[in-house]
């Protein structure tokens, strides 16, 4: 699976700098230090004498095994076995690619972004309409995100509504995703069963099972727990198989808060954190060196409706500050940001998504999932909206970037020199080499002069995404696989990966 994947035409060549991994050393902390404590404290105390109902028999008793208690339904860890697994989970999980270069290495400082919220609708490119979304849809959802060099993992962004089966929906939900994209996957199972025969079809792309467990180029969703602080058992069932199976975990937990979690965003963030940490320490009992991310994900309602308001200016704040104590923790994480209400590729769905995002990034999220192509409060995905959250990754990437301060970049030199001499720098070498290396350019956004715009078609970012995304679903076919396996894959799923042309 190291097959060289080809560069596609659509990403900006002149863009030279690294944009998949952050190398912001200055993280923002909104909230202090001890008060960041506080909320770690309050979460371990919250599952220490509170704990979690509806656990499972298998997993009532490795807890109870190490320590736990049972107090009427509700399972209580004891704190000792909570630290130890925070101390002693792995700092870095690499969740790799089927290529080489799209291998992710998660912790400490490293940010990527990605697709994510396994929607039941795609929004039809020219029309706008919102149709029941297909398998064809997530292959060309994955496709698309192979070709769109800021987005950096695939998380399955749409579900296919067209099969019914619950194992067939699994298994071809993992094919499709793997056929479209050599970057990572991240699925999920929705019976224990349907891990084994999602470990399987890995196995047989990595060429063995070892290779597969050495290089995992996909990853399992598993929403463990049930807000507030319940188990859910088949989940829980399927994290122990995805272990077994050598298959990294999000465990990931998603709270409303003022709904399932407390209203307050302290609240909502340390019942979150204790969901969080319940799944955490099962896998650590499991397997000490089993590789699982957390999934804090303290959602905002709006309290007038009962609805998700993903762009609320609060979901940055309770997103910061579950990052703060993951990061407290040493733990990697992943967060929800860019999960916009808006139900058009406009002005609201840009400053929602810029400030969710912007917010996850400056914090130090590992991973950022549904930062491409989500819309209407995760209920649809925008092929258009894919292309332009991809130029607003970069763009907000760039931005974090800490300049150099030196003697060469102040330039002293140079400012000398040009004062005395021509007046301006823009024929200066140090200007022509920095030109392609130190800035970023972006393809979509409007940079025309006045008089060019009034001679042009005048179309807004959202059309001239809309167009670009035409283009690259027409053009762009992923090339990582060899012959014979798409052709299995196309007899097995049906996929229809072949190109137009072939």
């Amino acid at each position: 699976m190291s097959r060289k994947r080809r560069k596609p035409k659509t990403e900006t060549s002149t863009t030279k700098i690294n944009l998949t991994k952050l190398v912001n050393e200055k993280i923002f902390s909104p909230i202090d230090i001890s008060n960041v404590k506080k909320i770690a404290d309050a979460s371990i105390k919250i599952l220490a004498e509170i704990g979690m109902s509806d656990a499972p028999e298998e997993l009532c008793e490795l807890v109870l095994e190490h320590g736990g208690k049972l107090e009427g339904s509700r399972l209580l860890y004891p704190p000792a076995l909570i630290k130890n697994a925070i101390e002693n989970h792995k700092r870095v999980v690499l969740l790799a690619g089927q290529t080489i270069e799209n291998d992710l290495l998660v912790g400490g400082n490293s940010v990527y972004a990605g697709t994510g919220g396994a929607a039941p609708n795609l929004q039809k490119l020219e029309t706008n309409e919102y149709v029941a979304s297909k398998l064809k849809d997530l292959y060309d959802a994955a496709r698309l995100a192979d070709s769109l060099g800021n987005i950096s993992f695939f998380s399955r962004s749409l579900v296919a509504g067209d099969i019914e089966d619950p194992l067939e929906f699994d298994l071809s939900t993992a094919a499709a995703s793997l056929a479209g994209t050599s970057k990572h996957v991240m699925v999920q199972a929705s019976h224990w069963s349907h891990v084994v025969a999602i470990a399987n079809l890995c196995y047989k792309l990595a060429r063995g099972e070892k290779n597969f467990k050495a290089r995992p180029f996909l990853s399992l969703h598993v929403n463990h727990a049930v807000p507030p602080l319940r188990f859910d058992p088949e989940s829980i069932k399927v994290m122990m198989e995805a272990v077994k199976r050598g298959i990294p975990v999000h465990c990931n937990v998603f709270g409303q808060l003022g709904a399932s979690s407390p209203v307050t965003i302290a609240g909502s963030v340390a019942q979150t954190l204790a969901e969080n940490l319940a799944g955490l320490v099962a896998i650590h009992i499991l397997d000490p060196n089993a590789s699982s991310i957390a999934g804090p994900r303290p959602m905002i309602t709006d309290l007038r409706t009962g609805g998700m308001a993903g762009g609320a200016p609060e979901q940055s704040m309770a997103t910061a500050a579950a990052v703060q104590v993951m990061r407290f923790w040493g733990i990697p994480c992943s967060v929800i940001a860019g999960a916009t209400d808006s139900k058009l590729v406009d002005f609201q769905s840009g400053y929602e998504k810029a400030l969710t995002i912007n917010s996850a990034v400056q914090t130090g999220a590992n991973l950022i999932t549904q930062a491409a192509g989500s819309q209407a409060s995760l209920m649809a995905v925008n092929f258009g909206a894919m292309v332009a959250d991809n130029e607003l990754i970069g763009v907000l990437f760039r931005s974090n970037i800490i300049p150099k301060i030196n003697n060469e970049t102040l330039m002293h030199e140079s400012i000398k020199e040009v004062v005395n001499n021509e007046g301006h720098y823009l024929g200066h070498p140090e200007t022509y080499r920095r030109m392609k290396s130190d800035f970023y350019y972006p393809k979509i956004a409007d940079r025309k002069s006045i008089e060019e715009w009034a001679n042009s078609e005048q179309m807004d970012m959202g059309k001239r995404a809309e167009v670009e995304a035409l283009a690259i679903l027409k053009n762009y076919w992923p090339s990582h696989l060899p012959k014979k396996i798409v052709d299995e894959l196309n007899n097995r799923f049906q996929l229809d990966l072949k190109r137009p042309d072939q």
